[in-house]
């Protein structure tokens, strides 16, 4: 677990795919959209990224136990394409976020968001978008107590501390 701070972010086209589900679908969405960009010889500008669209640990929670959580994949791609399919090409949002790294495997998030949710609500800022997940390395080629993984939430200041 990083300190936590507040970066602006600027919008990156992507492309991606979006289901309804359990987070057990996450490991198959990624290879299928690194398949669909490597076919299509479509330039990858940047790490993958998971967009949650559940802004509180409760709501995610509940949504994977219920089946029924929005669950979003994408890459940064360096030109615009059509959309086909189940494949979107569109602009993620950027703007003001707060930032955390977690350093670990992926199952153990959970005291990183923990502790990014404790640090927004000390701070005065409200999440007022969808979170993200930025895999910063493969786990395929690293041991997983090495997996680097950046969180980032779309914010703003409620309340002058």
């Amino acid at each position: 677990m990083s300190d936590i701070s507040i970066v602006e972010i600027e919008p990156q086209l992507v492309i991606g795919i979006r289901r309804i589900g359990s987070y057990e679908l996450l490991p198959e969405m990624f290879p299928e959209i690194f398949q669909f960009a490597v076919g299509n010889n479509i330039e990858i500008a940047g790490p993958p990224i998971f967009v949650m669209h559940r802004t509180s640990e409760e709501d995610a929670l509940r949504a994977n136990s219920e089946g029924n959580a929005d669950l979003e994949v994408v890459i940064p791609v360096s030109e615009k394409i059509g959309d086909t399919g189940s494949v979107k090409c569109y602009e993620l949002p950027g703007g003001k976020m707060a930032k955390s790294i977690h350093k670990g495997p992926y199952e153990e998030c959970g005291p990183t968001y923990q502790a990014l949710f404790a640090w927004l609500a000390e701070n005065g800022f409200a999440i007022i978008g969808s979170m993200r997940e930025v895999y910063l390395n493969d786990p395929q080629e690293i041991a997983p107590e090495d997996i680097l993984t950046e969180i980032y939430a779309p914010v703003e200041q409620v309340i002058d501390l």
